[in-house]
């Protein structure tokens, strides 16, 4: 249902946004605001977190496949990895802080 309305919106609003993430935008705002309840998706997101990694086959196989094309640039593309990982971890981390103090500021 969410992906149908994100395609919608997709083909509305003119960002350079992936369906996918309008239709994340939309239960996450359906769950936040009680129109669905957790435990309604719970069975579907444990399965989905179940065969994640199945989903990375196909990329690893790519980039197996391409070796001769990413020899080049792979020590530039590790440092990039590296420092995005971290990154994404620092910020993570931090906005888990901030909810945990606002939500124990609330209690």
């Amino acid at each position: 249902f969410f992906t149908c309305i994100g395609e919608i919106l997709h083909e509305f609003i003119p960002l350079p946004i992936p369906s996918s993430i309008y239709g994340l935008v939309l239960l996450f705002i359906a769950l936040n605001h009680g129109i669905f309840k957790i435990n309604e998706v719970h069975d579907t997101a444990d399965f989905l977190i179940d065969i994640m990694p199945i989903m990375f086959i196909p990329a690893a196989v790519g980039l197996i496949q391409s070796t001769t094309s990413i020899k080049p640039i792979l020590i530039q593309s590790i440092i990039i990895m590296m420092i995005s990982t971290v990154v994404v971890m620092t910020i993570t981390g931090k906005v888990s802080m901030l909810l945990r103090k606002e939500n124990s500021d609330h209690e």
